[in-house]
């Protein structure tokens, strides 16, 4: 059993519109683009006059115009999390981080998190793309409670948008920025437990979405978008079946990848749309600090009695549920 003590996000400032899309004249109107994914508006860590002005051609000179590091908003989430945990940094023994697009190839993100909160603890990333918290909370929960420190640090600091290609009309619309951290203990209890964790991956279709080292993001849209809508239907269903009958609330929190597919997800689960808590609508696709990211905002409403069925899917190809229980 795994306990979630706290958990945090955090947005850049900067707000992508669909109105600043359909004026970069790219082919993609307001209308076009609500009709496609569903998203009105996604954060960014890069200047609009810089995306404006270059479209990100060159990826290589975003991480110059970026506002912000990894590290930076991935410790800003940190804080609010420890805050919600009434815990400081230097409470935590181990911080785990993953992303989608790291800052560098070494040292490990985690380490760059720990510094940027002025600690030193034993640190190292657990990747998997979107579906990363997901992993790391199944890697996690198979460890034996004596063996990790009382306070663990989950965090997932992703700035996409210097991946993504604003020429492209397919790509363009997706994608926010947005990190995630949750501090989570396997000794320590909480009224928040994780369970029921499962995790996968069909690594023969690695190739199907992609961020190469230095390039643009890209992706086989049809062929993802039917793998995301299978893979999370599944697995809700799956965690359908073990929440127990009258035993509380069933809520979903799913991948933020796009509205069409939570909705095509939520349809064939029969989930309400008062069961159903997403934010894909306002801050777009925020890879592996999606779904945590929607917790984290739906926090105060947590109530004992509340399951929380979280699935995430991603590049790998991979996929990752488990349920938040709260008692």
């Amino acid at each position: 059993m795994l306990y979630l003590h706290g958990i945090g996000h955090f947005y850049p400032d900067n707000v992508i519109t669909n109105r600043f899309l359909d004026e970069l004249d790219i082919g993609s109107s307001e209308e076009w683009i609500l009709e496609r994914v569903g998203i009105r508006t996604r954060c960014t860590s890069l200047p609009l006059d810089y995306i404006k002005l270059t479209k990100n051609r060159d990826p290589r000179a975003a991480s110059e115009a970026t506002q912000y590091s990894n590290a930076q908003t991935g410790a800003a989430a940190a804080r609010q999390a420890l805050n919600r945990a009434n815990l400081t940094p230097d409470d935590i023994g181990m911080i785990i981080s993953g992303s989608s697009a790291s800052d560098h190839i070494a040292p490990a993100e985690a380490a760059t998190i720990a510094g940027e909160l002025e600690i030193d603890v034993l640190c190292f990333d657990l990747n998997s793309a979107c579906s990363s918290f997901g992993m790391q909370i199944n890697f996690l929960s198979n460890m034996k409670p004596d063996t990790l420190p009382p306070y663990i640090l989950v965090v997932n600091p992703e700035n996409l948008t210097r991946s993504v290609d604003y020429s492209d009309r397919r790509a363009a619309p997706l994608f926010g920025d947005g990190s995630s951290a949750a501090v989570i203990s396997a000794s320590i209890s909480s009224n928040k437990m994780f369970g029921s964790c499962y995790c996968g991956s069909q690594p023969t279709a690695w190739d199907k979405v992609r961020v190469p080292r230095i390039g643009h993001f890209s992706q086989h849209g049809s062929a993802v978008q039917g793998f995301a809508i299978r893979k999370t239907t599944e697995s809700v269903r799956m965690l359908q079946e073990a929440f127990p009958i009258n035993s509380g609330r069933f809520k979903f929190v799913g991948h933020q990848a796009n509205l069409g597919m939570l909705k095509t997800v939520c349809e064939r689960c029969a989930i309400s749309d008062e069961d159903h808590w997403f934010n894909v609508v306002d801050y777009g696709n925020t890879g592996c600090s999606s779904a945590p990211c929607v917790l984290s905002q739906n926090w105060d409403r947590l109530c004992p009695g509340d399951s929380i069925a979280m699935v995430m899917v991603g590049s790998g190809l991979t996929w990752a549920h488990t349920m938040l229980r709260i008692s």
